[in-house]
């Protein structure tokens, strides 16, 4: 390990890419450098105070040319040391016709990772916190502010991953029945990429101060979805000792049929043929993501085939809670749980002004008419003064996200007794519109810690007192896989006598099914 000072001029560039330092921190920042060795070649990152910083690290080969929808491979080792200061580039998911994508913001060399560490090489075994990104199985990247994993280094000393792998089409796309027996796993590449990330830490990861043998993976929406679905993985054991899935309303993923078909409507729009189909590896980049945009925006891959990970029976023999928890990985302890009002984050315009009439056909067209009368009913009794807009985006939410995540628990319980535990986030925002109440991502600051910078909570005390709670909660299941650290009510884990959900607000409780009447109507209506 060597320390280098960097210029001032470039120490202020790469900080505010990060938005490691506010303004009012730099003139007392000392900025240097720091290196460490991986397996593949040095890396020198950046120092700020006590954290280390490494962005852009590759784990994995360029997924471009005959590497395209194969499993992923090695990186080539690279002599000398590799500047790791800036993200490295996200997966290809922009529509060329936007225009909106940048050159080098997108790439098929997109398997990279991020670490956040205080020891380089020091045997200090830290618990690493492994991310994986919400955007579905579609888009975003590791590689945002938001995840910014500083706060966390600092508070726990944990070491802090967050990654990029393949995404949509070039992930998720399942030609294994096309018989071409070199993409019998296309449709499961995205998440083979995401296990050779979890190798990359395993050989890895004390080089960066961190324990090999307690890893923790965490993940918010499609990151939840991600997480569930490395509990299914059997190239995943071992590799990780504990779960969050937050917001992560995935029970079953698509069968091979239904992904065969949206596959062949990927062909055809490339005018390939089953026959012809390892042209692909040829096509150039944006005709792909043109043909994906294409596919998507006609709305045929819906009815089952969609762009997510392919139920395959090899890669994955299980879906990951349907009609039970996979049995692939049962000893991993989870976390599992969902916010009050996740669908506010999708609302449109008119969603937050409805009146009684209007709540009403929108939870008809959710639950059927037969259920909608008594639903409103149950829905209005419980949450007295609600307004009908609030009314609709609990049912919403309670039908997309939050019975999912009871189900989630009380499959997992059986599978695991004494290993699982069930939050709700009921905190609210000062915010209006799409941020209002307890929207969809507000977990997310409160775990990393970063609500003093986060739109939806914008440093207010009673965030700081909340995030300074459940951080540590998560911080201390990621060191034992026991979330009781002292901060907060005993944390019973979950069954499905008893129901103890820890609802996080700013008088955090333990409560028995703590919405038992929502639960009762709204679970038998749900498909789960």
């Amino acid at each position: 390990m060597t320390d280098n000072l960097l210029p001032r001029r470039e120490f202020v560039r790469l900080a505010g890419l990060g938005g490691l330092l506010l303004p009012s921190q730099l003139a007392q920042a000392q900025p240097s450098t720091v290196d460490a060795r991986t397996q593949f070649g040095s890396v020198r990152g950046l120092r700020v105070g006590p954290v280390n910083t490494f962005k852009g690290v590759p784990y994995g080969a360029d997924t471009g040319g005959e590497n395209r929808f194969m499993p992923p491979q090695e990186p080539a080792p690279w002599l000398g040391f590799r500047e790791t200061f800036e993200y490295g580039p996200a997966a290809p998911q922009s529509d060329p016709a936007s225009g909106q994508q940048q050159d080098g913001r997108e790439s098929e060399d997109c398997l990279v990772l991020n670490v956040w560490t205080r020891g380089i090489a020091d045997g200090a075994k830290r618990p690493v916190m492994f991310w994986c990104h919400g955007g579905g199985f579609r888009s975003l990247s590791g590689s945002s502010p938001r995840y910014d994993g500083t706060n966390l280094a600092l508070r726990g000393d944990v070491v802090v991953v967050t990654i990029n792998h393949r995404l949509n089409l070039m992930g998720f796309t399942h030609f294994g029945d096309m018989g071409h027996p070199a993409f019998a796993g296309s449709g499961t590449v995205g998440m083979q990429d995401v296990v050779q990330a979890l190798r990359w830490v395993q050989h890895n990861i004390e080089e960066f101060g961190g324990d090999p043998d307690r890893v923790m993976v965490f993940g918010e929406s499609g990151g939840g979805r991600k997480v569930a679905t490395l509990l299914g993985m059997p190239t995943a054991k071992g590799l990780f000792h504990a779960a969050m899935i937050e917001s992560g309303a995935t029970l079953r993923l698509p069968e091979r049929e239904p992904a065969t078909e949206l596959a062949a409507l990927v062909l055809d729009e490339l005018g390939l043929s089953q026959a012809t189909l390892p042209g692909i590896q040829q096509v150039p980049l944006h005709r792909l993501m043109a043909a994906y945009h294409a596919v998507s925006a006609t709305g045929r891959d819906a009815g089952g085939g969609t762009f997510a990970p392919t139920m395959d029976g090899t890669v994955l023999p299980h879906h990951p809670f349907w009609p039970v928890a996979s049995p692939v990985n049962p000893e991993v302890p989870v976390i599992v749980g969902a916010n009050r009002t996740e669908m506010t984050f999708f609302g449109d315009e008119a969603a937050f002004s409805l009146d009684d009439t209007e709540m009403r056909a929108r939870v008809r067209a959710l639950v059927g008419a037969d259920h909608a009368t008594e639903v409103v009913d149950v829905y209005r009794q419980e949450n007295p003064g609600a307004s009908p807009s609030e009314i609709y985006f609990l049912v919403f939410s309670d039908y997309r996200y939050v019975m999912a995540s009871v189900t989630i628990a009380e499959r997992r319980a059986t599978l695991n007794p004494g290993g699982t535990y069930l939050y709700y986030l009921t905190w609210e925002t000062d915010q209006t519109g799409r941020g209002t109440l307890s929207p969809h991502t507000l977990d997310i600051p409160f775990i990393f810690d970063n609500v003093r910078t986060h739109p939806l909570t914008q440093g207010r005390d009673s965030a700081v007192s909340l995030a300074d709670k459940i951080s540590d909660t998560v911080i201390g299941f990621a060191r034992t896989g026991n979330p009781n650290v002292g901060k907060l009510p005993e944390w019973r884990p979950y069954d499905a006598v008893d129901r103890a959900t820890m609802v996080w607000n700013d008088d955090s409780q333990v409560v028995s099914d703590p919405i038992a009447r929502q639960r009762r109507i709204m679970q038998p209506i749900v498909d789960l």
